[in-house]
């Protein structure tokens, strides 16, 4: 997604949640510069949801959408 829709993608930031994983994973980037690490454990209660806001100029959305979707596990 960056490599297509990079310069247009003025910030990126999110949480994701990876299988199998028990911590929070933080992922911010400019254009195509993307980096990310692990933040905390999630908590018992807490829903392991993934979200990313994208904020960019002629963002093709169902793209970005499809992208996403192809790494759901």
């Amino acid at each position: 997604m960056t490599q297509e829709q990079g310069p247009d993608i003025l910030r990126l930031k999110g949480i994701l949640s990876f299988k199998d994983d028990p911590e929070r994973y933080v992922v911010q980037g400019v254009h195509m510069i993307i980096e990310g690490n692990h933040q905390r454990k999630w908590k018992d209660a807490e829903h392991r949801d993934s979200r990313l806001v994208f904020i960019g100029r002629k963002l093709d959305e169902a793209g970005l959408r499809a992208g996403m979707e192809s790494c759901l596990a």
